[in-house]
């Protein structure tokens, strides 16, 4: 269910409360919940999985993001959760796992990594980073 996008970085589909608990046996540190509440009936509420990561010991953040894209303020998010979480593994979800690997190739480019690369790491894991090439390989020039 956890797809590896980097060498530290994982994105999922929806966890569950249960599923913290496989996050830990993995050594995550942080979990980043990409999903915005109430977005449809059968999703675990982000509380609850934050409870649990919190009793696991694992850092929780919350950036929700909708279909209506990527704000400034989410890229800069992301960035700061995975800086914060330094060499430890990530895991980031939603409900598909998408928009979480689209704003974590986002925040990369803006750290100034290689877009190649960020492309690369998405798709091994099964994610297509075309809906936003143009701005992560706007991002990674502008931080070159």
């Amino acid at each position: 269910m956890f797809r590896k996008i980097d060498d530290r970085t994982y994105a999922s589909p929806q966890i569950t409360v249960a599923d913290v608990a496989e996050a830990k046996a993995l050594g995550i540190a942080v979990i980043i919940n990409n999903r915005p509440e109430d977005e449809s009936d059968d999703q675990t509420p982000g509380a609850a999985i934050e409870a649990a990561a919190r009793e696991a010991g694992i850092a929780y953040h919350a950036i929700p993001v909708t279909h209506a894209g990527f704000a400034a303020w989410q890229v800069e998010a992301m960035r700061k959760a995975l800086d914060e979480a330094g060499d430890q593994p990530v895991l980031a979800y939603c409900r598909s796992g998408t928009r979480s690997t689209l704003l974590w190739a986002l925040a990369e480019a803006a750290a100034g990594r290689n877009p190649s690369r960020i492309a690369a790491g998405a798709a091994s894991a099964g994610y297509d980073i075309t809906p936003v090439r143009a701005q992560v390989d706007m991002l990674a020039a502008q931080a070159g």
